[in-house]
């Protein structure tokens, strides 16, 4: 079930470990994220290791069993660089779980990773992403180390904690002979079903007796024979840590099928087990246990999640909850404001609070300024200057704290170190203080924390990478549900930790391993930190005013794009005056003063909306982003025009349609598109200025150009001294114009304008009458509402035909193949048409079908692909044979030995149309169906066509005849056979045949082709 976890089979072992092995990362990736505010690791889920996880986290928290791991060196279990040398014995689990403990309290992350550890125990990919059981996990992972430990002084180490021991008896009732059995545990299994909670379950284990008595006898040892006897179990040893697992999860013998008891099931948080112990006279304290872990299944028998509530007995992590921090931090704020304000107004403290808090401890002075904005929110210039001056010169006023180098950097003197940070009579001084802190979440700010810690320890929820503080109400919500407990740890109160292992993760963690972390927090950090750097850089875009020029109330560069924009990568935490000043250094040529603007790319080109000035402020204070386009200009004009900024001028750049004139647009257009910019402040009536008409109709599409109805809308005349913004025009909108004589697209009610009544519809119509017309095919711009003889007649003007074709012409559309299609009645509309914007219809010869017409396609013979298709027009009451008539004739076919059949979805002759009186529309036939002309009458109603073959018996010929004259046979085909009844009369065409004889019947189903 979990792979090879007994074996310590070294081809499974990578050579990851943490700060020296591990497997290479590119740079660019980023470091794990630090330790959460509850400075604890998680531990990281593999896909489905949540059980494990939470085992391993119980393992970590029990500081008696990490520290006897911990005490177990290099020389009884080898080293993990000495895997690949064959002659070596390396205990590969223990050193694992040593380096993952080692990470879980050293290593500055939020989840630590278990890969090498599974890896250790032989799982494949497939075994990570399976959930298993813990329970038996538990079982199993301490068999692995109990081998695995064989020979080293750690080879009691699972027994010397977790194992107990329990007799079992049987009392003979007679002659008082008892008979014991002594079994051995890890872990208690108590039941769940039926039962109230944790002391009830061991109630009937180790207090109750079970009595054979009555048919049910006990043959006891010493008197030889069926006596009356009483069976019970007791405690005999109590491990130090107790582990009991709850059987949650039964089988329903009567559905057959398994479930999860999520029944009431309550457990105490300290428990006294003197009642199920042999041994009752001990004291009290030797039977007190306290709960120190539960892990928790949420979900069903057949799958779910695990994850662990544990009590922080070494106090390791910060335990404060949300809304308590919350509270306390607001307390701490008001004391503080109330004690220090006028201290914290005072710049000599603030400035060497700042200049303490630096690694290097030295700064250039105008970085000083710039840390005192970020602290205070306020410059020097304008909080501190006029009452104290200059930064600098308030500086050198104190150079008995401050140094002033020549390089015009800024230190605190030494004795001012010593006083921020301790002397070594307090402490280890600065240099070990600085060593102690390479942990930086262990140092001073847990100890203040904790120090509302008299409730004893506190309790964390550790599921997975998350660790979240709880209190210990909190695991009353487990008795029951879904989520629920289903394994128990409890440890003997008697277990006290020395107070040296208090907040101290550092606590008997080996050498090696602490150097280890320490190097590795050291990485983390500077990785980080350079993450931060290049986090910080940002690219600006800079386009230079003088490479500018100004038209639609919009810039664009007079230059290429190249030549107009510089690109500067610069770190955000800089200042503008930083920016200005590499600026002049990159534009030698510039004179007089560099105005900043910000700017962005809008579809109608550049535009610019806001001055940047503050000097002191830092790039990223003053919103400037990765990738902001910042305008470089003197602020006044740019070409000699000015320049309009801001959100209410922004430029919108339309689509403007009209109708194109005879000789306009491209080769069948029948509307000029052209884009237009205008400020979004410009009022309507100023778009004429831009169109080359006097006026008109103005319909607008604030979507885009699409002429779909519900979009497109008249511009009433009032609205014409609206801005472009307030009416809802922006980039990408359409304006239609129209010209006011035109009234074949708007209604005209009383010389004033309405709503746009139709949608605008775009056909396409092709010549196929005269092929050497000059226009092959034309736009026509119609509503939905046109019919299709009004069409018909714009294509025949458009495509300059003669008039002739009106009444000797047609409109078919055509299909993506090319297919010429039904022709379209003329007195449908294009609605009625289904015609789609767009369509591609023909103008071919011929007149189209009436409504009450059906046009036909129809084909000769079973050939339907080589075959040619003919064309012709019926009245929809005509029946199958007045079309069958009519088909022949078109086709010049002669005789009447013909019908017609469907085609079929495979485009082949399909159901025969057998009823020739049955009417056109009643059989369901539509214009553009395809019929095949096929040969060969149909029999009469009620008669089938059947091919019969005829077997000629070898005893009707002569003795003489040959053997190929007795094989031949005579086929004889009937030409008709009637369905009736049996026994009902057959015609005179069949009684010949009938009179055959009896083969007939047996003979007539068979078919020799």
């Amino acid at each position: 079930m979990f792979g090879d976890l007994f074996e310590e089979d070294f081809s499974f072992v990578s050579n990851n470990q943490c700060g020296k092995g591990k497997k290479p990362k590119s740079k660019d990736t980023e470091p794990p994220a630090p330790r959460e505010f509850t400075k604890l690791s998680g531990i990281k889920n593999q896909g489905g290791t949540c059980y494990l996880n939470s085992l391993l986290q119980t393992l970590h928290f029990t500081p008696e069993f990490r520290e006897a791991l911990f005490s177990l060196g290099p020389e009884e279990l080898g080293s993990l660089e000495d895997i690949s040398k064959p002659d070596v014995k390396v205990r590969i689990i223990p050193l694992q779980l040593q380096r993952l403990f080692a990470q879980l309290l050293l290593l500055d992350q939020q989840a630590a990773s278990t890969t090498d550890l599974t890896e250790s125990f032989g799982w494949n990919s497939n075994e990570e992403m399976r959930q298993h059981d813990v329970q038996e996990l538990n079982r199993i992972l301490f068999s692995a180390l109990e081998t695995s430990l064989v020979g080293t002084s750690g080879h009691d180490l699972i027994n010397r904690l977790y194992h107990g021991t329990v007799v079992n008896q049987i009392v003979c009732k007679e002659c008082k002979n008892v008979s014991e059995r002594q079994e051995d545990f890890l872990d208690l299994t108590v039941a769940v079903k039926d039962v109230s909670g944790l002391e009830e379950a061991l109630w009937n284990m180790y207090v109750e007796e079970e009595y054979f008595e009555n048919d049910n006898l006990y043959r006891c040892g010493a008197c030889n024979k069926l006596v009356e006897a009483a069976k019970s179990a007791k405690l005999r040893k109590l491990p130090p840590f107790l582990t009991i697992s709850l059987l949650r999860f039964n089988f329903d013998f009567e559905k057959c099928e398994r479930y999860k008891e999520t029944s009431c099931y309550t457990f105490p948080i300290r428990i006294n087990l003197r009642p199920f112990c042999e041994q009752t006279q001990l004291d009290d304290l030797e039977y007190m246990y306290e709960l120190f872990s539960v892990i928790i299944h949420k979900g069903g028998c057949y799958g779910g999640h695990y994850h662990v509530y544990i009590k922080d007995v070494d106090a390791l992590g910060n335990w404060q909850l949300k809304e308590e921090e919350s509270k306390l931090m607001t307390e701490e704020k008001v004391q503080k404001d109330t004690e220090n304000s006028k201290e914290m107004e005072n710049p000599l403290t603030i400035l060497k609070g700042i200049l303490s808090e630096e690694e290097s401890k030295q700064i250039p002075v105008d970085q000083l300024g710039q840390k005192l904005l970020e602290k205070k929110g306020m410059s020097w210039n304008k909080k501190y200057r006029k009452q104290y001056g200059p930064i600098r010169k308030y500086l050198q006023n104190h150079s008995q704290i401050f140094r002033l180098s020549p390089d015009n950097k800024v230190s605190l003197k030494e004795m001012y170190h010593k006083l921020q940070f301790g002397s070594d009579s307090q402490g280890q001084g600065l240099q070990s203080s600085s060593q102690n802190n390479d942990v930086q979440w262990t140092s001073e700010s847990l100890c203040t924390v904790l120090k509302d810690s008299a409730s004893g320890s506190h309790w964390f929820d550790l599921n997975d990478s998350k660790v979240q503080p709880i209190k210990e109400k909190d695991i009353e919500k487990q008795f029951q549900g879904k989520e629920s407990a289903y394994m128990l740890f409890y440890r003997k109160s008697q277990l006290k930790r020395p107070s040296e292992a208090q907040a101290n993760p550092r606590y008997r963690v080996p050498g090696p391993l602490v150097n280890e972390m320490d190097a590795a927090n050291i990485e983390l950090r500077k990785r980080r930190m350079d993450c931060d750097s290049a986090d910080s850089n940002i690219d600006l875009h800079l386009h230079l005013g003088s490479h500018y020029k100004l038209y639609h109330g919009a810039l664009h560069p007079s230059l290429s794009q190249k030549e107009s924009m510089l690109d500067l990568t610069i770190d955000k935490r800089k200042t503008l005056g930083d920016l200005r000043q590499s600026i002049f250094q990159l534009l030698e040529f510039w004179e007089g003063d560099i105005i900043l603007s910000t700017a962005k790319s809008l579809p109608a080109g550049l535009h610019l909306y806001q001055t940047l000035d503050g000097d002191e402020m830092t790039l990223g204070g003053i919103g400037l982003a990765d990738g902001a386009h910042v305008f470089v200009w003197n602020g006044k004009e740019v070409g000699g025009m000015e320049v309009l900024s801001g959100l209410d001028h922004e430029p919108v750049l339309l689509n403007v349609l009209r109708l194109a004139g005879y000789n306009e647009g491209g080769k069948g257009q029948h509307f000029i598109e052209s884009q237009h910019a205008v400020p979004c402040s410009a009022e309507l009536s100023t778009l004429w200025k831009a169109l080359p008409l006097p006026g008109g109709i103005i319909l607008m599409n604030s979507s885009g150009s699409d002429k779909e109805v519900e979009n497109w809308k008249v511009v009433p005349e009032e609205d014409m001294k609206k801005t472009v913004r307030s009416v809802g025009l922006t980039d990408g909108s359409s304006i239609l114009v129209l010209d006011s004589h035109d009234q074949s697209l708007v209604n005209m009610a009383s010389g004033n304008l309405t709503a746009f009544t139709h949608d605008i519809s775009w056909l396409q119509v092709k010549n196929f009458c005269r092929l050497e017309a000059e226009e092959k095919q034309v736009k026509i711009t119609a509503t939905i509402e046109t019919v299709m003889s009004d069409i018909k007649i714009k294509a025949i003007q458009e495509l300059q035909l003669g008039e002739d074709l009106v009444n000797d012409s047609c409109l078919r559309p055509i299909n993506r193949n090319g297919k010429l299609l039904s022709p379209v009645p003329e007195d449908y509309t294009v609605k009625e048409a289904e015609l789609k914007m767009g369509s591609l219809l023909g103008l071919c010869h011929g007149k189209a079908p009436t409504s009450t017409q059906l046009f036909l396609y129809f084909v000769v013979g079973s050939d339907l692909q080589g075959g040619p298709e003919m064309e012709i027009i019926v009245e929809e009451t005509a029946s199958v044979r007045e079309c069958l008539n009519l088909m022949l004739e078109k086709s010049g076919l002669p005789g009447d030995n013909w019908h017609l059949r469907r085609i079929d979805w495979c485009y082949e002759a399909g159901e025969a149309l057998s009823e020739e009186s049955a009417r056109l529309k009643e059989l369901n036939v539509c214009s553009g169906d395809t019929l095949v002309i096929t040969e060969g009458k149909l029999p009469p109603k009620g008669f089938l066509k059947v091919p019969i073959w005829w077997y000629k018996p070898l005893m009707h010929f002569g003795h003489q005849e040959s053997m190929q004259d007795q094989m031949n046979c005579m086929t004889c085909m009937m030409g008709a056979l009637r369905v009736s009844p049996a026994g009902g009369q057959l015609p005179d065409c069949c009684a010949g045949h009938h009179n055959m004889g009896n083969r007939w019947p047996a003979l007539c189903g068979e078919r020799g082709d």
